[in-house]
């Protein structure tokens, strides 16, 4: 029994003095193989960086539209840095068919698990094929209220950014499944207006004091119905409609100028823009 004990522990003294002596030759391999490979990532890195440049350039000189260019970018960076690291796997031994073909019979595994990010890249196709809005509109999306000018069209999210700065990320699923209100794709947009008058105030001078204002204006289009009406008869005030059509691009601007100069051409007539009004009925016993 003894000596079985014996035997053992010599057989594991041999063994280990054998990986000491390996030791050192492994490390450098291995010092040797990691080096190799971020030499082969960095080279690679930059060569990618190249491709998608040189593409990009091809894209704008062919008159593409940025968001295409913007999703092609994407597609084609991720792709290539899969080939990369297939590369850099097999500096390490690793067989990339091996690889590929694991990867494919756990295929509906990750099919599974990517469900989210398969759906958001089906929708940036769909977006970009049917073009319901493009990089530089202004769009609202109806499902949760997010509204503002699309920056990029990636692969799986739709970045815009909103008036005050901030930037919204959305998934390109949501946005292929819900209706959108894009209100750059037409060229001429109404200007919708209320302004409340006193009761006491007349009318058709009010009608034409606002209908002098819009045909002053200089981005209210002229061959465009403009329009001063009764729109309702409130609590304190008679609300006035209004509506003209401008450019689109001028939209706000003359949203706010021409609701400006009505206030002023309101005052300068004497047609009174009342505050809200409540009237009290005391009932007093005799």
């Amino acid at each position: 029994m003894l000596l079985a004990e014996m035997e053992e522990l010599n057989k594991n003294l041999n063994a280990l003095e054998k990986f000491l002596h390996e030791l050192p030759e492994k490390a450098l391999n291995l010092g040797v193989r990691v080096l190799i490979a971020a030499i082969l990532f960095f080279i690679g890195a930059k060569v990618i960086k190249l491709i998608r440049k040189i593409v990009a350039r091809s894209l704008e000189h062919a008159g593409v539209e940025l968001g295409v260019i913007q999703f092609l970018d994407a597609l084609i960076k991720i792709c290539l840095y899969i080939v990369l690291v297939l590369m850099v796997a097999g500096n390490f031994g690793f067989d990339a068919a091996s690889v590929v073909a694991l990867l494919g019979s756990a295929g509906v595994t990750i099919g599974l698990a990517l469900q989210g990010s398969l759906s958001n890249l089906a929708g940036g196709v769909l977006i970009l094929l049917l073009k319901p809005f493009r990089v530089g509109d202004y769009i609202k999306e109806d499902s949760h209220g997010n509204e503002g000018v699309v920056k990029e069209i990636g692969i799986f999210y739709t970045k815009l950014m909103t008036g005050d700065g901030k930037l919204i990320v959305l998934p390109n699923g949501n946005l292929a499944n819900t209706s959108i209100t894009n209100a750059t794709e037409p060229s001429v947009r109404r200007v919708d207006l209320f302004v409340g008058i006193s009761y006491n105030s007349d009318i058709e001078a009010a009608k034409r004091v606002i209908g002098e204002v819009m045909e002053q204006d200089p981005d209210v289009i002229k061959t465009e119905p403009m329009l001063v009406f009764v729109d309702a008869l409130g609590d304190s005030s008679v609300n006035m409609g209004i509506r003209c059509y401008c450019e689109n691009a001028d939209y706000w601007t003359v949203r706010w100028r021409v609701l400006e100069n009505i206030k002023l051409a309101l005052d300068e007539a004497e047609i009174e823009i009342p505050y809200p009004q409540l009237t009290v009925h005391s009932l007093q016993r005799e």
